[in-house]
Formats: C-alpha cells, sequence, structure tokens
C-alpha cells in the first residue's frame, strides 16, 4: 500500500471492522459494474456492488451486499454475509467511514444509495441528484446475469 493511498481516508477491511465493532460506526465501498467488456474508452458502469460494513445490534458486526443496475428499483442482490462467509477479495478491499446507514436507504436505486453513502462520509464528491430522477421498476420476472453480481452457479459469496 502506498502513502497516498494509507492517508486518502479510506479504511482497511480490519480496521473497518475494528471500527464498527468498537465505536458502533459503519463503514462501505462502492465497486462498478460493467457490462461485456470492450475496448471502448467511453464504456460506463452499468451497476455497482456495495459492501456495508455494520454493527449488527448484538455487539458484532455484519456485511451487507447490495448489487444491482443503475437506474432501476430491481436489485440482482440485497442481503447479509456472515464474517465467516466474508471471501478473500471483499478482505482486500478498501472502505469510506461513515456514521451509521438508515435502513431505508438500503431501499433506493442503487445511485441513490451510493449517492445517500457519499454524502453520509462526508466526501466532497459532486453527484447528481439521483433521488429526484424518474425511476424504472423492473417486472417481478426480471432476473439478473449470475455474473452481474460477482457469483458462480453454486451460490458462493461475491468475488
Amino acid at each position: 500500500m502506498t502513502d497516498s493511498q494509507e492517508n486518502d481516508g479510506r479504511l482497511s477491511f480490519d480496521a473497518a471492522v475494528t471500527r464498527a465493532l468498537q465505536q458502533q460506526r459503519a463503514a462501505f465501498c462502492a465497486v462498478p459494474v460493467f457490462g461485456d467488456r470492450s475496448d471502448d474508452e467511453e464504456q460506463t458502469a452499468e451497476g455497482a456492488r456495495i459492501f456495508i460494513i455494520d454493527p449488527d445490534g448484538a455487539g458484532d458486526w455484519q456485511l451487507r451486499f447490495i448489487a444491482g443496475p443503475f437506474f432501476s428499483n430491481a436489485y440482482a442482490a440485497n442481503e447479509i454475509i456472515p464474517p465467516e462467509e466474508v471471501p478473500d477479495s471483499v478482505r482486500e478491499l478498501r472502505f469510506m467511514p461513515i456514521g451509521s446507514v438508515d435502513a431505508s436507504w438500503l431501499e433506493e436505486q442503487i445511485q441513490v444509495l451510493i449517492q445517500k453513502l457519499v454524502q453520509g462520509s462526508g466526501i466532497a464528491a459532486q453527484l447528481p441528484d439521483y433521488e429526484n430522477m424518474p425511476t424504472r421498476a423492473a417486472e417481478e420476472n426480471v432476473v439478473f446475469p449470475v455474473n452481474f453480481i460477482g457469483r458462480d452457479s453454486g451460490g458462493k459469496a461475491p468475488h
């Protein structure tokens, strides 16, 4: 890890867990999801995977995993991964500290959730006002590809 990485305000996985246990405060990481990779330099993310480490209210911590496409009320994943099942790839991520996560945020479109997490962390980022944009909802029978949430067909935790 470089000095600039150490001083950028983000926490290692272990530091985020310690913060959740000792200070009862959360941390998050958002990872963009791209469709079929191409040579197009202008390619944009189609959605995101969000990992939130927060106190579980019973003296321990939990990892919330939320994934879905942008600009849709459909989610590919919205679940809690127990500490013993957190994959090494998630343990390698760096997390932004945030005070707490309002449960109602987890029902928002993925880009609105990211916006609220960023605002709650105090990051000086200029994001569009996603909360007031028109919404689209997926039909009940819509299923997202397993690769969107980073799982193989065996149902293992995200990579």
